[in-house]
């Protein structure tokens, strides 16, 4: 079999995987539904294992496979660019996609719609693998569009609750305001540099650099980049336009994992990261993507502190890494930002379907105040969770530590317009992390039990779908079956080890290759960072007498004071600063302005042009106005038509005298 044939095997898989669960999920059973979309994936990610081995002998690839359209000079193709980058991205999505497979089988083994939803997080897999493998901005451009559409489906499979549907169309329409930006960004690149394939693109940066967009004195470069991120912005949930996400945990708990942890939301870190070639042409643009990056990385760490939906802190941990990736994109660190993304996907995909497990024991209850104690009831859930929890807030030698350190290093270490803001909000954001990720940790696993009570719902919680069960009084919680846990032990190893056996090669190696370019006079971050590295253990040890590791400990340590050892304290907090936990509990009224300014805004725009436009210009003026006036000089002339001669006569002597008036008159002018 030739390489490209593998190569087409790793999305297509997934693909036919998805079209037989969803067009012959009834046929097939259940069973056969899981077994085919599982069987896919796997074949996906053991294709992606041997490709990845074929690079690594310096194997690379960049070719077309199918001439869409040809138009003029422009060619859109399907193809597909295979390198270190590429074959990294391939193997995250298809094991953590893989194990998501796993345990949904577990996880929605009662529901009704379990066919279609393995076609869809099926689906969901081909459309990131044909994003991270195209080679051109057309294909990069479908699959963009594609886990956006099946993330709709997915944040709305439990259509008959109206929250879902909030969810899914305020998902939808909010990456349109993304998408619009990448759109635009795309035909600027289409426009200027006369192709729409990266090396073409790429090869012509030095001359895209010089040019000025017309009409304006802002750089060509500068306004590409920006609107690339803009897209960015949207599907990897960047402040203003990251409000979509944490609605987005309405639906069931394995996609809150396949979407937040190694596919839709990282979609913009690979995308800028590809992109590397032009944004470092532009500092202007590097500046903005740092400023976003830190704002979100800082003010929505804050919002996980008062959550107590057991996902939405998980959910409110992903927006703020996801901003620590994006701070690393503003300092040209991206060989960091991608290798946190790396990092991040198992350990965030471990924590949420840790999260899922629990919520499973707890008979989907997912209310963290309702809980407490299951660590003796649940030992492997606790366990996994535990080594989740140590890697997100980047402890010493496990794999969060390692990107998640160099990227506040490569930060302290640029000097670029914006790099002391983005410090400070790194360096915050270690503490704030600890607090809130160790909050739900022992409030969930240690303490008092507080489950299986008469009366425990809390009436000011909002409660989805998923909360509307709990345990009855006197039920217990239980440790979830293999198909449940498996998956969590296969995660937890990798949150472990990796980052301990690839920070060299990948962060302070030449892995990538030519697939990341950093211009090192004008960005020396990660080469300084590479002059004082000595290897992954001295590393480990240095950051036990560092600031970050102290953050993240006193937030341990905090926590554990706050919700173990004196739990009124944080009552007390929370009286003492209301209006900042009212702030923090409206997520900063972003929710509000939009509802007011945007989505009143547009309902007022639409009845406008109905009320202006349809009714009375359209319909008003065009159609019945011309019908109106067609009637009107209908009943004029037939005033003429009476049959009396004399009074035809009468009117052509008057026509004459009219027509003689006229043509003297015009004369004497």
């Amino acid at each position: 079999m030739s390489m490209q044939t593998l190569y087409l095997l790793v999305p297509l898989a997934p693909l036919a995987g998805a079209i037989i669960a969803g067009l012959f999920g009834k046929a097939i059973g259940r069973v056969g539904a899981h077994t085919v979309t599982i069987a896919g994936v796997a074949v996906a990610f053991v294709v992606s294992v041997l490709i990845y081995q074929d690079v690594e002998a310096g194997h690379l690839y960049n070719g077309t496979v199918y001439t869409w359209l040809e138009s003029g000079g422009l060619t859109l193709k399907v193809g597909f660019l295979i390198d270190k980058l590429t074959v990294m991205m391939m193997l995250v999505v298809t094991f953590v996609s893989l194990m998501v497979h796993i345990y949904t089988i577990g996880y929605m083994v009662d529901d009704p719609g379990y066919q279609r939803f393995f076609s869809y997080i099926s689906l969901f897999t081909f459309s990131m693998l044909m994003l991270v493998m195209s080679n051109n901005f057309v294909q990069l451009f479908f699959g963009w569009e594609a886990v956006g559409l099946v993330s709709y489906l997915l944040i709305g499979f439990w259509y008959t609750r109206p929250t879902a549907i909030y969810a899914n169309m305020k998902a939808f329409l909010v990456n349109r305001v993304g998408d619009f930006g990448f759109l635009l960004g795309i035909g600027l690149v289409a426009s200027y540099a006369g192709s729409l394939d990266y090396s073409d693109v790429f090869a012509k940066k030095d001359e895209l650099a010089t040019l000025i967009f017309q009409g304006t004195d802002w750089s060509l470069i500068t306004v590409i980049c920006i609107c690339l991120f803009i897209g960015a912005m949207g599907k990897s949930a960047q402040v203003p336009l990251h409000v979509w996400l944490p609605d987005s945990m309405e639906g069931p708990t394995p996609i809150s994992a396949l979407i937040h942890a190694a596919t839709m939301v990282t979609a913009g870190i690979f995308m800028v990261t590809r992109m590397s070639p032009l944004f470092e042409l532009s500092d202007t643009a590097l500046s903005f993507v740092l400023v976003i990056g830190a704002t979100t990385a800082l003010f929505m760490g804050f919002l996980g502190l008062i959550q107590n939906d057991i996902k939405r802190v998980v959910a409110y941990s992903t927006l703020s890494q996801l901003g620590y990736m994006t701070v690393a994109l503003g300092v040209s660190a991206y060989s960091a930002a991608v290798f946190h993304l790396m990092t991040h996907a198992f350990f965030k995909a471990l924590l949420f379907l840790g999260a899922g497990s629990v919520i499973i024991g707890m008979h989907h209850d997912q209310d963290i105040r309702n809980m407490g104690g299951l660590r003796k009831y649940m030992p492997i859930t606790w366990f996994t969770s535990l080594i989740g929890s140590l890697a997100l807030i980047g402890f010493p030698f496990f794999s969060g530590f390692y990107s998640k350190d160099t990227i506040i290093e490569a930060v302290q270490a640029s000097h670029l317009a914006g790099s002391g803001y983005a410090y400070f909000c790194v360096i915050v954001g270690v503490f704030v992390t600890a607090f809130y990720s160790f909050r739900m940790y022992f409030l969930v696993f240690h303490g008092e039990e507080r489950f299986g009570k008469a009366h425990h719902d809390h009436d000011d919680e909002h409660h989805g779908d998923e909360h509307h069960h709990g345990l009855a009084p006197g039920e217990k919680p239980h440790e979830t079956p293999w198909v449940v846990w498996l998956p969590l032990v296969a995660l937890a190893i990798p949150s472990v080890a990796i980052g301990f056996f690839t920070v060299e090669p990948m962060l302070h190696g030449d892995w990538f290759g030519s697939a990341i370019q950093i211009n090192a006079e004008r960005h020396p971050a990660m080469e300084e960072l590479t002059h004082e590295f000595h290897g992954a253990v001295a590393m480990a040890i240095h950051g036990l007498t560092q600031l970050p590791f102290m953050l993240a400990m006193s937030g341990v340590v905090l926590s554990w004071y706050f919700y173990l050892k004196n739990p009124a304290v944080p009552a007390a907090i929370a009286r003492v600063f209301k209006p900042i936990y009212i702030l923090f509990e409206n997520k900063y009224y972003f929710d509000k302005f939009n509802e007011i300014f945007f989505a009143a805004g547009a309902r007022l725009l639409g009845k406008g042009l109905w009320k202006i436009g349809d009714q009375g210009l359209i319909d008003g003026l065009l159609v019945n106005g011309s019908a109106r006036t067609v009637g009107l000089v209908a009943r004029t002339v037939r005033l003429f038509q009476s049959g009396h001669i004399y009074q035809y006569a009468f009117s052509m002597i008057l026509g004459v005298f009219a027509l003689v008036t006229w043509v003297v008159l015009f004369n004497r002018a």
